[in-house]
């Protein structure tokens, strides 16, 4: 029963919610750590109740699970079992008045201008041949350029990018799309990458494979360069561009290009425009980033700040 209950849970919000593919893979994850948990102490998931619930949080508690983690878990029940009540599978919803652990307030890792700068640097000089370099330096410009989400990024149409845009169209999480201006930089390293996967993708259609229509192909099952792909791609940058790869992901570079916006004068509704953020609440934590560098500068260069 826990598996097609999870099951069903899961195609409700793809269809009904237009839940993303990590998003439901996250759920899947969660649930099914709760299932195994409630079939090792014998209960099904139709006689849950609240204190089956929070003996399972306590449970993850003493694993030594993040709070980030026991939120995130807490959320999938919640909603699970709201789903369930909804469609008239229990009577009362077991998780409705159990509260979360909340969430330790971590300000976002980012990255100085100057780490940017060597990032690019090391794409430029990176790649066996002229078509992975191109495709190196447009990936790298994008990101920074626009503060994509990695997963957005890896999937753009090649729709989207042709006849030298000034704007990308971005589709975001729930399908919710944004416009995106791009920098002159960009915008040369798109047009040049186009060339370079032009050329490439004619010479594959000689050999009887068929069109690709994203931006960065892959021969791959999703038919795009991956995430996981891009992650160890911005690892080997770092470490080529010296600059420590533990401080970079393509989530740092996303909040690098926010950090570096506010700080240079732009305003939080515009940053949350162009980050996708449905919540500018989510967007105000960067007015703390910013907080802290300047405490930093104070504190690092104030003659009276010395020992």
């Amino acid at each position: 029963m826990s598996l097609q209950w999870i099951s069903t849970f899961l195609e409700a919000q793809a269809a009904e919610l237009g839940a993303a593919t990590n998003t439901q893979l996250a759920y899947a994850r969660d649930l099914r750590n709760f299932a195994d948990w409630l079939s090792g102490h014998g209960t099904a998931f139709d006689a849950v109740s609240r204190d089956v619930i929070e003996d399972y949080l306590v449970f993850c508690d003493a694993q030594g699970l993040a709070k980030s983690t026991r939120a995130r878990r807490l959320s999938a029940i919640k909603q699970l079992y709201r789903f369930a009540f909804e469609e008239g599978w229990m009577e009362t919803n077991p998780a409705i008045q159990i509260r979360g652990p909340g969430r330790d307030k971590r300000l976002p890792k980012t990255l100085e201008v100057i780490e940017v700068d060597r990032l690019i640097g090391a794409a430029e000089a990176s790649g066996r041949n002229p078509l992975e370099n191109a495709r190196n330096i447009c990936l790298m410009q994008l990101l920074y350029a626009t503060g994509m989400r990695v997963s957005e990024l890896v999937s753009l149409p090649v729709s989207a990018a042709r006849g030298d845009p000034r704007m990308l169209l971005i589709l975001g999480k729930g399908g919710k799309e944004r416009m995106v201006p791009l920098s002159g930089d960009a915008r040369a390293a798109l047009a040049q990458w186009l060339t370079e996967r032009d050329a490439d993708e004619a010479k594959k259609r000689e050999k009887g494979f068929p069109a690709s229509k994203f931006l960065f192909p892959s021969r791959g099952k999703l038919g795009h360069i991956t995430r996981h792909r891009f992650y160890a791609l911005i690892k080997e940058l770092a470490v080529a561009g010296g600059v420590s790869p533990d401080k970079v992901t393509p989530h740092t570079l996303r909040h690098a290009f926010a950090t570096h916006l506010l700080a240079n004068g732009a305003d939080l509704r515009s940053i949350q425009v162009l980050l996708g953020h449905a919540d500018v609440a989510t967007t105000e934590i960067y007015t703390h980033v910013l907080d802290e560098r300047l405490k930093e500068l104070v504190l690092d260069h104030h003659p009276l700040a010395k020992d």
